[in-house]
This record gives C-alpha cells, sequence and structure tokens, in this order.
C-alpha cells in the first residue's frame, strides 16, 4: 500500500505519537496549536510531523515522530520529503531542532540537513527531567537547516 499523508484535524489525537518525539506534555502544547500537522498512513498510522512558520521564511519542523515499529522503513524520510515539497514555494528554507544525540543528528544530516547554531541547555533549562536519548544526556538544542 502506498503512502497517505493528510493534515491532521484533531492533534491531539496523536498526542501518543507527538510524545514520542517530544517527551514533556507542556513543551509540546507551547506549539500543537499554531503548529500544522501531517500524519503518515500507511495501512494504519505510522507518523507525524508538525511544522510552523518560524518567520523570515523558514518553516521549522516542531515534531517528527515514527512509532518504533516502523523506525528504518523511510517514513520520517518521507515526510520531511512531503513537507519540503508542500511548502517550498513558500518558504526559503525549513529549520529542525533536536537534541544532540547520534540517533537523530545523522538522520537529518542525511535528509539534506547542515548544521545552524546551537541553543546551550535547552533542554536542562525547559525540561522538567533529564532526557536520555541512545545513552546521550540532551543539554544543547542543535538546530539543522535546509534549503528549500
Amino acid at each position: 500500500m502506498k503512502s497517505k499523508i493528510y493534515k491532521a484535524e484533531n492533534k491531539e489525537d496523536y498526542f501518543d505519537l507527538l510524545l514520542i518525539a517530544d517527551e514533556q506534555r507542556e513543551m509540546i502544547e507551547r506549539y500543537l496549536k499554531d503548529g500544522t500537522m501531517f500524519v503518515l498512513d500507511n495501512d494504519g498510522v505510522k507518523g507525524e510531523i508538525v511544522v510552523c512558520d518560524a518567520g523570515s521564511g523558514v518553516l521549522e519542523i516542531k515534531n517528527l515522530a515514527v512509532f518504533p515499529e516502523y523506525r528504518h522503513c523511510g517514513y520520517g524520510r518521507e515526510l520531511i520529503a512531503f513537507v519540503c515539497n508542500e511548502y517550498k514555494n513558500r518558504f526559503s528554507s525549513v529549520l529542525v531542532g533536536t537534541g544532540d544525540s547520534p540517533l537523530t543528528v545523522p538522520f537529518y544530516e542525511k535528509c539534506g540537513f547542515i548544521r545552524s547554531h546551537t541553543v546551550k541547555n535547552f533542554f536542562t533549562d525547559n525540561y522538567d527531567h533529564i532526557i536520555v536519548e541512545d545513552g546521550v544526556i540532551l543539554k544543547d538544542m542543535i538546530y539543522l537547516k535546509r534549503k528549500l
């Protein structure tokens, strides 16, 4: 079955997916209302992406998640490609912030993103608990950018 990507109307229905990529509900609530969510369905929901207008011609990916059992199947790349194509005539670049993790940074780099800037202590200053990804305690937010 070919994947279908559609705009989600009831974004809160996908909180289980959103929490995979951003494990603090209050942080998600900061951007979810203003963000546009797209859901990938391929014989059932596999993943989602939330994007926001960051201003100055920049689109920001605020949340990208694929259910663990469907990772490494190309769904994350498919969601990024969809968003880049969907917004290429309205924005000049797309930005994404992530933890300095050996899981996420290389994924975005393989999707054509390059490092842009770092926000020191973002995770330690904004989350109410320590976040560990692939054995790494996340401290700084790494921003990566891709031209559209």
